[in-house]
């Protein structure tokens, strides 16, 4: 498969494992088989992303900010980066709730459906403990988020990827202070992150061969864990409402890179689509940022010292995908279980909560289900109804994941080159391959 662009590969990997999937289910010992033998390879795959993510980020955020050589040029990325993300995250908001309103798929749900969806899931452990995540969240202050920001150890907060801001407020607290010291004082430490940020990158390369095997396990055991075909057939105007906004999304990005950067919306698309696969087949932008990085400093032309803040930062804080389903979610549950809440007030309500939740919410899987309870809590939804709301959309929670994954992380993609346009850091493709200096040491 050398010669099959990476693109490619991987998606003729998700597409086998669609139909090993389908025929697994089949078989009576077809999901013990995949869950026994298959997954695993598909859970390796994403432990081994999720392994460097960490040194990716320390290496490239230092790298990239002690090359700077002028603090006032990180402020300029810093700044314009927030503002672009919370742009782009409202516009996401209000394309989600423009279409809901307009489609109104919750009048197509029957009171049979609702009793057997709430039957099926209003129990569910996944649901409660999405539910008593969103009260821990809830209950914590205005000014938790910039607490949460500051670690407390380094070396803990490295430990763990869901404390990606606390990795990211060291690396950049790092990079500054040794921009604030003689250059021949911190070019032993500087020459230390270059090196690692190379050899991460490479790791990323050699990670990558596997990227077509991963998926088609991945893929394989979503479709031998896959809920009832009956309730995915009633929900499917819902999950339909939700495909098309985030279709929606992928229109306005390239045309904010045609018209931005005046780079062409397909190619832009070409390079960054093995990012794209692999948010789909994982779910977690986090897990994906690694590849990310790869595809947009080598493959698109962005300067690292623009890539290794903006897309860090975009990987925790910039959830468009999330956030229109937040919208849709919230305003489809509305429908079916309380009409009488859906008024413009609670839609504003919607807006300000989703874009508050997108900042706070982890860049893992499950964590869209915990903003939206957030988001419904904020406009009084009736709390004895709201197991039944998750339960109404918990059976395609995990498809949809997948595709709002993909859009937060084309979004992160075309921030990055917005960022670097801005700043005149966009440069043409440098790409590297894992073979480069294999030929010099076998």
């Amino acid at each position: 498969m050398k010669k099959i662009a990476l693109h490619w590969q991987i998606m003729i990997g998700m597409l086998l494992g669609i139909v090993f999937g389908f025929i697994m289910t089949t078989i009576s010992w077809g999901k013990g088989f995949t869950g026994d033998w298959i997954a695993p390879l598909g859970t390796i795959f994403v432990n081994l992303l999720k392994l460097i993510a960490v040194p990716l980020i320390l290496a490239s955020l230092i790298k990239g900010i002690s090359d700077l050589k002028d603090i006032s040029k990180f402020k300029k990325i810093g700044g314009r980066t927030i503002v672009i993300y919370i742009l782009t995250t409202v516009i996401a908001i209000t394309i989600g709730l423009l279409l809901v309103n307009a489609l109104k798929p919750g009048n197509g749900i029957t009171p049979e459906t609702i009793e057997k969806l709430t039957t099926e899931y209003a129990g569910n452990s996944k649901i409660s403990e999405r539910i008593a995540e969103a009260g821990r969240q809830k209950q914590s202050g205005p000014l938790q988020f910039v607490v949460d920001m500051v670690p407390q150890n380094a070396i803990k907060a490295m430990s763990d990827n869901k404390m990606m801001l606390q990795v990211i407020f060291f690396a950049i607290f790092l990079g500054i202070s040794m921009l604030l010291i003689k250059p021949e004082q911190s070019e032993p430490l500087k020459k230390f992150f270059d090196s690692l940020n190379d050899v991460v990158l490479k790791m990323v390369d050699l990670i990558m061969l596997s990227a077509p095997y991963a998926v088609f396990a991945l893929l394989a055991n979503v479709v031998v864990t896959s809920d009832d075909p009956d309730i995915l057939l009633a929900l499917l105007r819902y999950a339909g409402v939700v495909v098309f906004g985030l279709s929606l999304m992928i229109i306005f990005y390239c045309i904010l890179v045609s018209v931005i950067t005046k780079k062409s919306p397909f190619w832009f698309l070409k390079q960054i689509s093995p990012a794209q696969l692999l948010a789909f087949s994982t779910s977690s932008s986090a897990a994906t940022l690694p590849v990310t990085m790869e595809r947009v400093e080598e493959h698109i032309g962005v300067d690292k010292e623009v890539s290794s803040f903006v897309l860090p930062v975009g990987a925790t804080i910039n959830m468009d995908g999330t956030s229109l389903y937040q919208a849709v979610a919230s305003v489809f549950i509305m429908q079916v279980l309380w009409p009488e809440g859906l008024t413009f007030s609670n839609q504003i309500t919607i807006v300000l909560t989703a874009l508050l939740a997108s900042i706070g919410s982890a860049a893992v899987p499950g964590a869209g289900m915990v903003m939206l309870v957030i988001v419904l809590e904020a406009i009084g939804f009736p709390s004895d109804k709201l197991p039944i709301g998750l339960a109404l959309i918990f059976a395609v929670d995990r498809p949809l994941d997948m595709l709002r994954t993909t859009i937060n992380v084309t979004g992160d993609a075309t921030v990055s080159m917005i960022v670097a346009k801005s700043v005149g850091k966009l440069g043409e493709p440098k790409v590297k391959e894992w073979d480069d200096h294999y030929d010099a040491v076998k």
